[in-house]
């Protein structure tokens, strides 16, 4: 692993990545176009109106003209969210990824319905706040603003656990997230430092502009692709 490649970008170099991007040809084509990956989830979107959200926007636009955004498949500003617990999708039948009481070869809009079914009477964990961790290439990493939120992340996180029957083998180590794109190829190394200190300068502009920040209430979403997630029930 070379040692010329910033820590953050390990995962996006040419040079430290032989395969392609996981989801191109699934979830995206070459071109930056979006293709049918049908499933559900369970998300934050961002809070309209709330500054916080207005600064998060700004930076995805800031991005689109850093270093090799050519690079990169943005997904409309509609769609950006955090994930608080990942449901199921079209290529990703697999036990540890399905409720193991569900046939893997269900549809999705059973598969929906089902789980749908399982959230009646849910109650919530309760508010919490996030800050972000770092600016990759693709959007932000995020985590509990303090400790007695990423205590009640991770009670959301269980609590779904529990009513879909069914917890993802990273259902302990999940980082959170904001997608902003997708990988169309891997970072050249000449282009390696240049893009570093353009993340650089977002990850401060960004702990500035929002140093906390408020979502909206996690909410129980169907998708036809990354496009639009669709909410179904909202779980405050």
């Amino acid at each position: 692993m070379p040692t010329s490649v910033p820590p953050l970008l390990m995962p996006f170099a040419r040079t430290t990545q032989p395969q392609p991007p996981r989801h191109l040809g699934t979830r995206y084509d070459r071109r930056g176009t979006f293709l049918p990956e049908p499933g559900n989830t369970v998300v934050c979107h961002l809070l309209p109106d709330a500054p916080e959200s207005a600064a998060i926007i700004a930076l995805r636009n800031r991005m689109r003209s850093m270093p090799r955004a050519d690079l990169l498949a943005f997904t409309p500003v509609s769609s950006l969210h955090m994930t608080v617990f990942q449901g199921i999708i079209e290529y990703r039948r697999k036990p540890g990824y399905w409720p193991p009481d569900l046939d893997l070869d269900t549809p999705i809009p059973a598969m929906t319905d089902a789980m749908l079914a399982r959230l009646d009477g849910f109650r919530g964990c309760g508010p919490f706040r996030i800050k972000v961790d770092e600016v990759a290439p693709t959007g932000l990493t995020l985590s509990g603003h303090g400790p007695d939120d990423a205590a009640v992340l991770k009670a959301w996180r269980d609590a779904f656990a529990d009513v879909f029957g069914y917890r993802h083998p990273d259902h302990d180590s999940y980082r959170f997230h904001i997608t902003f794109a997708y990988m169309l190829d891997w970072i050249p190394d000449d282009d390696l430092a240049a893009v570093a200190d353009a993340l650089g300068g977002y990850l401060e502009d960004i702990r500035a502009t929002a140093p906390v920040i408020t979502l909206a209430p996690p909410a129980f979403c169907r998708f036809a692709d990354m496009n639009h997630f669709e909410e179904l029930k909202v779980l405050a």
